[in-house]
């Protein structure tokens, strides 16, 4: 992720110009991470009348529970190992002084889990944290009064982003860093905002905001959530859905320019061993190629080609599955409650057990206030440790794909993809290329089982979210790179190899986005510095539309 603070600086200021887009109204119950990369972006906020209702009823809920006496976990006693602390007394009525009382202990959790570490994470993923943590909110299972989701949505519409530390969750809830959400909603802590880094306080007070006065269940729903790590997911998925698009053009050039050969993926062939998403990649591969000469005879073609080039469609495949249940597993977090307790609108015991009626309330309307362990997000962490493994893979293919491009003895071009006037062209270009696909397989090794206990041994096994999810973006930032280099290499062996054979040509597809990369980057005739033309490769990919 980018942390520094002068490009925190940057993204502010470009923010700050641009939060007169269009509205994006939350229900939460259909946030995406498109919906989350266009909020974190700048796009202003609403709320659905629906959730709004559903917020209500939920406090009521929780306030009922509170008033008929119940223990509940960062309301009326203590969190982690304080739980046996009894922290606010409602005696069955919430008296000014039992609210009063009930402010003091949201004020002080708020401080005392304010300790992330490490250098203030960008505007772009803060917004993300604030835009998954409003949406799961809205689904009801919180608790939390009205105005703390309305303060929610006047930071993000105003521009205010709190200065969040980077680092400092093990990924059980992201505690010590969405805490300085609510510090800064209290007026407390810096913020980011109008292209400069203040005191929240002169902040809301420039925007007109009233600071937050949290009571009941208020501060521990601001604090306790995996809002920061599921931010992140959604634009790291974000980015993963274009980039598996892209993936798969770059990878039809590359066998036209290699003048490969298309039988392991035709129709026939994938259904000897019809994987689901082995045979849907092949069927879009097909497409992506039609038109092109690679379908005509040409004798000189091998029969079988390296197996980076061979086994492709199960690489793109493989890519598409983890995608599609990792982007499933998330939709499930992003408009779910990973609170602990949550509450429960609507719902009656399932049997007369006391254990079945235990934190069941009567009050209009009916519902419950249920400890949980759904902060837990091992399912779809586990998820994006698969989708590291999956990008590995399809690193390493691609730097294969690279060298064997480069290799005259299977492409019949030049060395190194090299003219008459050129010294090594690619040659030493291979070197950049490993390294990204070497740190691309670095990343995927799993961390989420490097965990030791905390808070007294009650917090006794973690997933590092965070990290997890971090490692996972850095791939695929890494794998664009990657990608780039290997258009350019592609684009290289088309021009030699349309030099060689007058009747060669390339699917429209293909052609489309090379001849993009030509409007950008110029054929290789000599030896020339190439840093430059990787990274405009980089960029076109990340923003080629078909």
């Amino acid at each position: 992720m980018l942390r520094s603070i002068p490009r925190l600086i940057v993204a502010c200021a470009l923010l700050h110009a641009t939060l007169s887009f269009a509205e994006v109204q939350l229900d939460g119950r259909s946030a995406t991470p498109a919906v989350i990369a266009r909020i974190a972006g700048g796009e202003q906020v609403g709320i659905a009348p629906a959730a709004r209702t559903r917020v209500e009823n939920a406090q009521r809920v929780l306030l009922a529970a509170a008033q008929a006496g119940q223990q509940i976990y960062g309301l009326t006693v203590g969190v982690g190992l304080n739980k046996d602390h009894v922290m606010v007394d409602a005696h069955g009525k919430l008296t000014d002084e039992v609210l009063d009382a009930s402010r003091r202990f949201n004020i002080g959790l708020i401080h005392a889990h304010s300790g992330g570490v490490g250098a203030d994470m960008d505007i772009r993923v803060a917004r993300a944290a604030m835009a998954a943590r409003l949406n799961a909110m809205l689904d009801g299972g919180a608790g939390v009064q009205p105005a703390i989701v309305d303060t929610y949505v006047q930071f993000l519409n105003h521009g205010i982003t709190p200065a969040m530390p980077s680092d400092g969750s093990i990924g059980e809830a992201d505690i010590t860093i969405l805490s300085h959400v609510g510090l800064a909603m209290l007026g407390e802590g810096d913020v980011y905002y109008q292209g400069k880094k203040m005191p929240a306080a002169d902040a809301l007070d420039s925007a007109g905001i009233a600071p937050i006065k949290p009571y009941g269940k208020d501060a521990l729903a601001i604090l306790s959530s995996n809002a920061y790590a599921a931010g992140m997911a959604a634009l790291a998925l974000d980015d993963m859905a274009r980039l598996a698009r892209t993936t798969k053009l770059v990878y039809a050039l590359s066998l036209q320019a290699l003048n490969g050969n298309v039988s392991p993926f035709l129709h026939d062939t994938l259904a000897l061993r019809p994987f689901p998403y082995t045979m849907r990649a092949g069927d879009e591969l097909r497409a992506l190629l039609a038109g092109g000469s690679i379908w005509n005879r040409d004798d000189q073609r091998p029969l079988q080609d390296p197996l980076s080039f061979r086994s492709g469609v199960y690489l793109l495949g493989e890519e598409d599955r983890v995608y599609d249940e990792t982007r499933a597993l998330l939709d499930v977090q992003l408009n779910s409650s990973d609170d602990n307790p949550g509450v429960a609108v609507g719902v009656t015991p399932k049997s007369a057990r006391w254990q079945d009626k235990r934190g069941y309330v009567d009050a209009n309307p009916g519902g419950a206030v249920l400890p949980s362990a759904n902060f837990e997000p091992l399912p779809w962490v586990l998820a994006f440790e698969e989708l590291g493994l999956v990008l590995a893979h399809n690193s390493l293919a691609s730097a294969q794909r690279i060298v064997k491009l480069n290799d005259s003895h299977l492409t019949g071009l030049p060395r190194y993809l090299g003219t008459g006037k050129t010294v090594h062209a690619f040659g030493a270009m291979e070197k950049p290329v490993m390294a990204l696909a070497m740190e691309n397989k670095q990343l995927a090794m799993p961390v989420s089982t490097d965990y030791l206990p905390v808070a007294g041994g009650i917090e006794d096994i973690a997933t590092n979210a965070p990290q997890v999810v971090e490692r996972v973006q850095r791939q695929i930032d890494n794998s664009y790179a990657l990608l780039g280099i290997e258009l350019i290499h592609a684009a290289q062996a088309v021009d030699l190899r349309k030099q060689q054979q007058a009747d060669f040509t390339l699917s429209p597809a293909a052609q489309e986005l090379y001849s993009a990369l030509r409007r950008q980057v110029a054929f290789l005739d000599q030896d020339r510095p190439l840093t430059i033309d990787f990274r405009a490769a980089a960029d076109l990919l990340r923003n080629y539309h078909e």
